[in-house]
């Protein structure tokens, strides 16, 4: 099929036919929230009703994981479809002037004749000036605040009374519950729950009592962990970083979650505005996080390691006229399949790394991909996670130190899912070491 039967086929004009309508699509997502802080996910006591409303109407997916385990790259890798050694978002430096210049989706998608808005956190770089491919635009420099945020709103400074994750929504809504001709695409990305994990007034006692479990892998000596047993720690963080850094942490995770009450309410507003708009149905609703959390998993905090608990992450869609109702899925799927998901849907195809996620929405089985290719780039306000490339399958997850001889990790994840103890030198694994080496080399050509 060619690029106008495709177009035709998804709701451009085509003679003797009426066009299909093409989805309206809302891309909600959280900074640094774990794949299983979600009462849908089996979390024990906390509460998220109206997030597991869009997985109990649709789709929640297992093994959801992002190609990089940082807010800018992910962010970048969930809005272009490609991984960061493409479009060149490595890190969380100054990235102003390349985040201008990225394809997104949303940018497609408006020339496909779709209004669109991005509201919230944007961080990439300091620059909150609006980006290109965005009708309508709020958000703010940098990490931004929690309470009394200055935003810019459509390229005008404006300073604003609140408490971040409520205005954000307030505007979403706004946006929502406008008269229009033609789809729309929003991005509602929220500060929350990143540090300094200041939760709403009203939130700030929730989760008191409840007992925080102990992770099975915190007590981990990292006697096969050499790259994090390097002399590279704490004592070379600033103090509010290394606090985030120091592993099983209850006040922050408390805080944490606590902050993600005033997202689960948000989604309720959003889901509440689509349908008293009528739009409800005819919305492609989408919520994940830009990268996941350790609570203390091998001693550590804050992500950037390619551990299970950083690099896994939710995911949810909700659009009852392609996706059954409590639909789960357990293929590997990942950050840079959202763009070509949304342009298949959209109309706009473009040939990205990603997936298009079609196919399993329809609930098709088989054909999918059995590994994928992650990566992270050092920073130097990091110095204890060095530069890593990973293959992970449903077995093995195979971690290269791209600069560091004698320190790959491989781990069976199956026999070990808490990765705990490093085969990369037992003989009995040889073989799957050798299959791994081989499929990331694979990859890189693939996405190079």
């Amino acid at each position: 099929m060619d690029r106008r039967q495709f177009l035709g086929a998804l709701g451009a004009p085509t003679l003797g036919a009426p066009p299909l309508k093409r989805p309206n699509f809302i891309f909600i997502y959280t900074d640094d929230q774990r794949w299983d802080a979600l009462g849908c996910a089996g979390h024990p006591f906390l509460r998220t009703p109206n997030i597991d409303r869009i997985a109990r109407e649709g789709v929640r997916f297992r093994n959801a994981f992002v190609t990089i385990p940082l807010c800018s790259p992910s962010r970048a890798s969930f809005l272009t479809g490609q991984y960061a050694h493409t479009h060149r978002v490595t890190t969380n430096a100054n990235n102003n002037a390349l985040s201008h210049q990225l394809t997104t989706f949303p940018r497609l998608l408006q020339r496909a004749g779709y209004e669109t808005a991005f509201i919230g956190k944007w961080h990439m770089g300091n620059d909150d000036t609006p980006r290109p491919g965005f009708d309508r635009w709020v958000s703010f420099r940098g990490q931004g605040v929690y309470n009394d945020p200055m935003l810019n709103i459509d390229g005008q400074a404006d300073k604003v009374q609140g408490y971040m994750t409520d205005i954000l929504t307030e505007h979403a809504v706004e946006f929502l519950r406008r008269s229009r001709s033609k789809p729309f695409s929003l991005c509602l990305a929220h500060k929350a729950v990143h540090g300094p994990f200041t939760p709403a007034e009203r939130h700030k006692h929730l989760y008191s009592t409840e007992p925080l479990q102990r992770p099975a892998s915190g007590q981990d000596a990292l006697e096969g962990k050499p790259a994090l047993r390097r002399q590279a720690g704490e004592k070379q963080y600033p103090p509010e970083v290394a606090a985030q850094l120091r592993g099983f942490n209850e006040n922050l995770i408390r805080n944490q979650l606590r902050c993600l009450a005033a997202v689960d309410e948000s989604v309720g507003r959003v889901l509440t505005a689509l349908e008293e708009t009528g739009q409800l149905d005819d919305t492609l609703v989408v919520y994940a996080s830009d990268n996941g959390y350790f609570w203390g998993e091998h001693g550590l905090g804050d992500k950037r390691a390619a551990y299970e608990e950083s690099i896994r992450i939710p995911l949810l869609m909700r659009y009852p006229r392609l996706i059954r109702a409590g639909a789960v899925r357990d293929e590997a799927v990942l950050n840079i399949d959202l763009a070509p998901t949304l342009l298949e849907l959209g109309g706009a195809p473009e040939g990205l790394h990603g997936h298009s996620l079609v196919p399993l929405l329809k609930g098709r089985r088989g054909g999918w991909r059995q590994s994928f290719l992650a990566e992270y780039f050092a920073e130097p306000q990091y110095p204890r996670v060095p530069t890593w490339q990973a293959v992970r399958t449903d077995r093995w997850n195979y971690i290269h130190y791209t600069e560091l001889e004698g320190m790959d990790e491989l781990y069976d994840l199956k026999a070990d899912p808490h990765e705990l103890h490093n085969l990369i030198a037992d003989p009995k694994a040889a073989g799957a070491l050798q299959r791994m080496q081989a499929e990331l080399k694979k990859l890189l050509n693939e996405t190079g």
